[in-house]
């Protein structure tokens, strides 16, 4: 089964990898991407048929759109899935905004709760996977969204306006139910099947100070950037977890001119 796909725009593909159990139809800037000759392409994740789904999978969907290479922007969880992109030399560069790093390379400086979510995964996995697609959905998924969010970013997620998009989009994406998302989450806790150090294309990373989500990178991409060989960060001092839409802008020119 293909990958579902959502545009905006005209002119240079770009794809757009969502965070954490968001379907494609919320993608960002897309009232700027045509004056800059993008035509943003968000894909489908979590996907449907989940339990047979691998990075290694994915990078091959991904493959199976047709598309010419060209550049990738991954948010939040979005990130091993870019990443794994990069890594199979499927791009041209790759923009990683508020992104996940490989978590259980941090150990004790992780936060207690992902520590222990990592803990239960090699333990478990597929116990681990069935408990949250049995329990996970779009309203427990904002709450734990909210919970984690710094001031700075509650005053975005709880605009009304971006509120209902943000929600619409958890919504799709459990429209068929919490298996594709707890697959989702298991491929970003357990091993990643690359190695970052790997990758030849040009990364630039994007994090906000305000960022207290304690499943984005626990440093803010410091290691992430000293991995993978010329790696540009950008850490905003007044954005947090929620930058891909407050310095939309800046992402967009960070993609053309990486290119």
């Amino acid at each position: 089964m293909g990958l579902d796909t959502a545009e905006w725009g005209e002119g240079r593909p770009v794809l757009f990898f969502s965070g954490a159990a968001m379907g494609c139809g919320f993608g960002f800037g897309t009232d700027l991407v045509a004056s800059r000759g993008i035509r943003l392409i968000s894909v489908e994740r979590p996907w449907p048929g989940a339990p047979d789904r691998t990075l290694d999978t994915w990078v091959e969907d991904v493959r199976a759109l047709g598309l010419p290479s060209c550049p990738i922007v991954a948010f939040s969880q979005g990130a091993p899935f870019g990443l794994a992109c990069a890594a199979a030399g499927l791009c041209t560069s790759l923009v990683v905004v508020s992104g996940q790093d490989e978590l259980r390379s941090f150990g004790d400086a992780l936060d207690p709760d992902v520590a222990r979510l990592i803990r239960a995964v090699d333990a478990d996995p597929a116990g681990f996977e069935a408990s949250f697609a049995a329990t996970a959905d779009a309203a427990t998924m904002w709450e734990l969204i909210a919970g984690m969010s710094s001031p700075v970013d509650l005053a975005v997620y709880t605009e009304p306006a971006f509120a209902r998009a943000y929600r619409s989009a958890l919504a799709d994406g459990f429209r068929r139910g919490g298996a594709g998302y707890a697959r989702d989450l298991v491929l970003a806790l357990r091993p990643w099947p690359f190695a970052v150090e790997d990758i030849r294309v040009p990364v630039t990373l994007f994090y906000g100070a305000h960022d207290t989500s304690p499943v984005h990178s626990p440093d803010l991409g410091e290691s992430l950037a000293r991995r993978i060989p010329g790696a540009t960060r950008h850490l905003v001092p007044d954005g947090g977890g929620s930058i891909l839409w407050t310095h939309t802008p800046q992402i967009l020119d960070a993609v053309i001119e990486r290119g």
